[in-house]
């Protein structure tokens, strides 16, 4: 993997020496089940080289974070929440629960959801 970062673990899904549960890859993402999901559908969109997070994102990061939003439209209709609605987040820092520094797109649907979120 490209700009792998050492210890971390998203890093590490990608690179298959952490088992998870795919849900969708392409060159610059993969995409897979979160092992503590908020909903029905709670999938995890990661970039296949690491950034930090959404803070750090910067205009040379603009095709991987398109990508990221393109691979969740095409979750979310494959997941059949497209037309019910769905919950694109990011995290970042300590106070967002922010557990994993890689910056990591959550899609969440399949139940409705209030605000505040929860």
């Amino acid at each position: 993997m490209k700009d792998a970062q050492p210890g971390c673990l998203f890093c590490r899904i990608v690179q298959g020496e952490v088992p998870s549960e795919k849900v969708h890859a392409t060159e610059a993402v993969y995409a897979f089940r979160d092992i503590n999901p908020a909903a029905p559908v709670h999938v995890l969109i990661v970039p296949r080289s690491h950034i930090d997070n959404a803070h750090v994102v910067e205009r040379g990061h603009a095709e991987v974070v398109v990508e990221m939003l393109l691979v969740a439209q095409e979750i979310a209709r494959s997941e059949q929440v497209d037309a019910s609605g769905y919950r694109l987040v990011f995290n970042v820092g300590d106070d967002a629960l922010n557990s994993v520094p890689h910056l990591h797109l959550h899609l969440i649907g399949g139940r409705s959801m209030g605000w505040p979120p929860g």
